[in-house]
């Protein structure tokens, strides 16, 4: 998998979860308000959100506007990662249908050079792997390849969500796919015009290829 650093979100999320698991801020009981978590962790507002943010979409934390933010559980072996690992083959192919066109369109708004420059790199890897016929590398190329689109989509909850769920897809690969890379060559193309229509700022086009290659299962 994409191996990365640590957003400040991020590490504000891990420390509020080993909050969570300690009891520092036990379930049920509402969270510091966020100018003293931006005192604890030494963070900005903007980084605090994110990471309220990431823990509610694992459904660690509640947010009730006007009221302030609850711990809801303490349970992190049945957030969202854990259910998604759970779920049946189709049920991840379902919620990738679901997301990788808006990311996709997303992506084609919102990306800058600099992730431009890491989609083209998984994508080269995924075509240079599938070539050689190194199965399993290649998948997880191809699995980076769509991270890192939704990565410059510039939506934190969609990004989250797909992060998530990419986790899974490797299953349906490994299923699909019998540890063969044929498909992959075949698929190097559409892939290849989907980076265009995002290179090309093309947020329409960029939909309707992502929603192709996901009812082709590439």
């Amino acid at each position: 998998m994409q191996i990365q650093r640590k957003t400040l979100a991020q590490e504000v999320a891990e420390n509020l979860i080993e909050g969570i698991i300690n009891d520092t801020f036990p379930v049920g009981e509402k969270l510091p308000i966020e100018p003293e978590l931006m005192k604890i962790y030494g963070v900005g507002r903007s980084s605090i959100r994110e990471a309220i943010k990431i823990l509610s979409i694992k459904g660690v934390l509640s947010v009730q506007q006007g009221v302030g933010t609850f711990v809801v559980s303490k349970n992190i072996q049945e957030s969202l990662d854990i259910q998604m690992s759970k779920a049946e083959i189709e049920e991840v192919l379902e919620v990738r249908s679901l997301l990788d066109s808006k990311i996709a369109a997303k992506a084609a708004i919102n990306r800058t050079e600099k992730e431009l420059i890491t989609i083209k790199t998984y994508l080269d890897l995924r075509g240079q792997l599938a070539e050689e016929n190194k199965a399993q590398e290649c998948y997880l190329a191809d699995i980076n390849f769509h991270v890192s689109i939704a990565e410059a989509c510039g939506n934190t909850l969609l990004k989250e969500i797909y992060k998530i769920a990419s986790k899974n897809i490797l299953r349906t690969f490994e299923i699909n796919h019998n540890n063969n890379t044929a498909s992959f060559k075949i698929s190097q193309k559409i892939h290849t015009e989907l980076y265009n229509s995002i290179e090309n700022k093309d947020p329409e086009k960029a939909a309707q290829i992502a929603q192709r290659i996901v009812e082709k299962k590439y």
